[in-house]
């Protein structure tokens, strides 16, 4: 089998499951902005990964725009995030990106890391806002994201494990 592995990484947690994943199948591993389709078409089998960015899948727009060309190909989509799994969380977020043709395709969800030091200008400004935001509310009422952005405030935190990737691994299988 020949698979590929295609992500987008902005804080590396995306970049370093790829890798995982890579070392585990032997899959070439490329950043999804040098991805050309006619050579992802060569493939057996495609793993697309991103990090989730304000309910977004970072590097979707790939898979969205070529969807129609892998036809018959083995495609599994992985994403990342700060908060721990929480089922309904994460079925909002595949509701929310998986539509169409994309809607059947297996995903999953490994936990990625926070370091507000390393965040660009623009989102290390929005989840301030977003943690004054949820300040205001009551503990009980608050959703597991925004509790894990409160717990997570300005330290640095990396909750990235191999173990995440085992059933992306069995799905290949």
């Amino acid at each position: 089998m020949k698979g590929i592995i295609l992500y987008t990484s902005k804080y590396g947690a995306t970049k370093r499951y790829a890798e995982w994943i890579a070392e585990e199948t032997g899959f070439d591993c490329i950043e999804t902005k040098s991805a050309r389709i006619d050579d992802v078409k060569q493939y057996d089998t495609v793993i697309l990964g991103g990090g989730i960015y304000a309910s977004g899948i970072a590097g979707l727009s790939f898979l969205k725009k070529n969807i129609g060309q892998l036809a018959g190909k083995k495609i599994i989509l992985f994403c990342d995030g700060a908060s721990p799994y929480e089922e309904a969380a994460f079925q909002q977020i595949v509701e929310h990106n998986l539509k169409g043709p994309l809607a059947e395709l297996p995903c999953f969800y490994c936990r990625g890391v926070w370091d507000m030091d390393a965040m660009s200008f623009t989102d290390r400004n929005l989840c301030k806002m977003l943690q004054k935001a949820v300040a205001k509310k009551k503990p009980e009422d608050c959703e597991i994201w925004e509790k894990a952005l409160m717990e997570a405030g300005n330290t640095k935190h990396d909750w990235t494990d191999k173990s995440y990737i085992e059933p992306i691994l069995e799905a290949v299988r």
